[in-house]
């Protein structure tokens, strides 16, 4: 382990890893939710729409949670039709208001057969896998399953080798636990989550050597994942906000970064 490395990550993420520096981000919005089956369904909204431009991302998300007061009570009540004609209109750069309903329509479904998105996602995990990866094949899936087809705009597969960044981000809010993440999934291990590959995690890895790959696929995030786990084996994620910060924020230069863990 590269404990010079480690001191400076562990500094930026006692200093940085709080609520204070989360604006601009999705994941301001499982804040307002308590219970559990509420916020799995908020925070796979709020991550399955977070590309583009983290303004548009806000109010795209915010447009969506105003239409569902109880978002889990919500779904189970509504019908597919009546889903259609609440986010007719819906827009997200590439996602269009149909991408939305098969989503939510998806999201339903999986509610009514499993009871939550977690046993959903429990479902097909197994520990001794040695990755989450067969485990967020399978949640895809059954989403899909129930949707009808995919919302291809919001949930890629791991299997055609995407980094699923969106996913694991949803995961690393719903499983780890502090003062930025919220929790509430018991009973998947942050040591099994895989770091949210986007192209500021890409940036800041080439520059540590935690890869050389060029393309931010899923191989290239499961290569950067064992990285970090050489330096914190039972969190691989846990620097991932504070590394995220810097490019994302108006007042956190990359640079500045990059001159920290130089």
């Amino acid at each position: 382990m590269n404990s010079n490395l480690f001191k400076k990550l562990e500094n930026l993420y006692i200093r940085y890893n709080t609520r204070q520096y989360v604006h601009p981000d999705p994941l301001e919005f499982l804040y307002d939710y308590d219970v559990p089956t509420d916020r799995e369904v908020v925070g796979l909204i709020a991550s399955s729409l977070a590309y583009g431009k983290v303004s548009q991302i806000l109010k795209a998300v915010s447009w969506v949670l105003d239409r569902m007061a109880n978002p889990a009570d919500f779904l189970k009540g509504v019908s597919h039709k009546d889903l259609k004609v609440i986010f007719s209109g819906f827009r997200h750069r590439f996602t269009t208001d149909r991408e939305l309903v098969l989503l939510l329509k998806g999201i339903k479904g999986v509610i009514e057969r499993y009871g939550s998105l977690y046993h959903a996602f429990v479902a097909g995990f197994r520990k001794d896998y040695g990755s989450l990866v067969p485990a967020v094949t399978h949640f895809v899936e059954a989403i899909t399953l129930e949707a009808g087809e995919p919302p291809s705009t919001l949930l890629p597969l791991p299997e055609r080798g995407s980094a699923c960044k969106r996913l694991h981000l949803f995961l690393r809010w719903m499983v780890r636990k502090d003062e930025v993440d919220p929790g509430g999934w018991e009973g998947i291990p942050r040591s099994e989550l895989i770091v949210p590959l986007d192209t500021h995690m890409h940036k800041i890895s080439l520059f540590l050597g935690f890869t050389k790959r060029r393309q931010p696929d899923l191989k290239t995030a499961l290569e950067v994942t064992k990285a970090f786990k050489r330096l914190v084996p039972y969190d691989p994620a846990r620097y991932d906000f504070v590394l995220t910060r810097w490019g994302i924020r108006d007042d956190f230069p990359m640079e500045h970064l990059l001159r920290l863990i130089r």
